[in-house]
């Protein structure tokens, strides 16, 4: 496929046969799945994930790819290519209505990495109809988001994604591996949506900015970085050294803080309307 990769998609095309292969045996595509690729770029991977399962759905950012693409791979099976931008698509469209576990997405894809971040928390915005994701990320990103509490490497990425999946880091691809090869190595993720989840939390938002506030100063202890949104109080009654810095705390123990802020400021707005 004659197509010159486009510096504005973050285009790095896998080519290496041995690459391409170890994220097939990943991933062990099956008949009747329902398999959607991300970027699927020139098909390296869809071709294989085509011939497994005999239907797939990718999602093409690049016009330019779209017939190209059809070309080479539609006789292979039942190709389905959507010309849209993933960061907007709704992948829950392509999943049965009833979302049972049989019908559920399963999520494969070279992510650009100028915007992993964004698309990696828009398909976990739709986790209800996704079974799992393979994820081909910059190296540096996967570490942090399977980092451990007490690493240099955990933080406010660690905790959001762990709170909603286990997470996996498979194996690293150098930059030979593509053309053109990125500045970094890349390496390949696996996340799966916790059901049920063992860090439920009640309100996402508060969530969120307690991660994002407690992590924005590492250095800092949570009885600062925290300061004007959490009482020091409220972190010695959860059993949090309120001199203790972000990267000390584990997952569950964000739910359970942001949960037990919420129940407090839920008190208040009551006790406000009663007066």
């Amino acid at each position: 496929m004659n197509h010159r990769p486009r510096k504005r998609f973050g285009q790095h095309f896998l080519h290496d046969p041995g690459s391409i292969q170890h994220i097939l045996t990943s991933v062990a595509p099956q008949p009747g799945q329902k398999l959607v690729e991300i970027g699927p770029g020139q098909g390296a991977i869809s071709e294989g994930l085509l011939r497994a399962t005999g239907a797939l759905d990718v999602i093409e950012l690049d016009r330019d790819l779209v017939a190209p693409l059809a070309k080479r791979l539609g006789r292979l099976g039942d190709l389905r290519i959507h010309n849209a931008d993933a960061l907007r698509f709704d992948l829950c469209a392509l999943a049965d209505s009833s979302i049972a576990e049989c019908n559920r997405l399963r999520i494969v894809g070279n992510l650009p990495y100028n915007i992993s971040t964004p698309l990696l928390f828009r398909f976990l915005d739709q986790a209800e109809c996704i079974d799992d994701l393979h994820l081909m990320l910059q190296k540096e990103v996967v570490e942090r988001i399977c980092a451990d509490p007490g690493s240099k490497t955990y933080g406010r990425l660690s905790v959001m994604v762990q709170t909603r999946c286990s997470t996996q880091r498979l194996f690293v691809i150098r930059p030979g591996a593509f053309n053109p090869p990125p500045k970094v190595d890349s390496a390949m993720l696996r996340l799966i949506p916790h059901r049920p989840t063992p860090c439920p939390v009640d309100d996402a938002a508060l969530h969120a900015r307690i991660v994002t506030a407690a992590f924005a100063q590492r250095r800092k202890s949570l009885r600062n970085s925290l300061k004007g949104l959490v009482q020091a109080s409220l972190l010695i009654e959860r059993g949090i050294d309120p001199a203790a810095r972000a990267e000390m705390i584990p997952v569950h123990t964000y739910a359970d803080l942001a949960n037990a802020l919420h129940a407090n400021q839920e008190v208040g707005s009551q006790g406000d309307c009663l007066s």
